[in-house]
This record gives structure tokens, sequence and C-alpha cells, in this order.
């Protein structure tokens, strides 16, 4: 599950417990395929809902915070051309 995934699904109304569920549940299904072969039978590690959420709220908390950057450089920039016109 990609940042954009989490974002999409977060702004859907999910809360960030049911989206670290989902990327638990992703995340560990990936690990059981590897698991399944004999040569990576012991390569990987399953996560627990405490970690899964640790990543879905560094994930929300970064486009929270760059959205709000993004907002004021936006704000910034209409206010010096606004200046520069007079």
């Amino acid at each position: 599950m990609q940042e954009r995934e989490i974002i999409k699904l977060w702004k859907q109304g999910l809360d960030k417990y049911k989206l670290a569920d989902i990327y638990k549940r992703r995340y560990n299904q990936q690990i059981k395929i590897i698991r399944a072969e004999v040569v990576n039978r012991h390569k990987g590690r399953y996560i627990s809902n405490y970690e899964a959420l640790a990543v879905v709220e560094r994930v929300i908390y970064k486009y929270i915070k760059c959205s709000n950057c993004l907002n004021k450089v936006t704000v910034l920039e209409s206010k010096l051309d606004k200046a520069s016109e007079e």
C-alpha cells in the first residue's frame, strides 16, 4: 500500500485505525507470500497493529504538513504578485 493510496482512502472518510488495519493486512499478506518459498521461509517480519498505525499516522501527518506549506506558499505568492502589480 503506497502513500497515495493511504491518503486517498483517508480522504474518503476512513479513520486512521481502519487504515492501519488494512495496511497491516496487506503488508502481512505480502510477507506470507514471500515466506511461501522454501528459500525465503525466514525472510521478512509480520507487523503489529501499533506498527501499522505508526506508518499510517506518519503518512497522514506528512500530507497535512505539506498541504499546509503549499497553502502558505500560494498565499505568499499571490500577495507578492499583487504587490508587484501595484
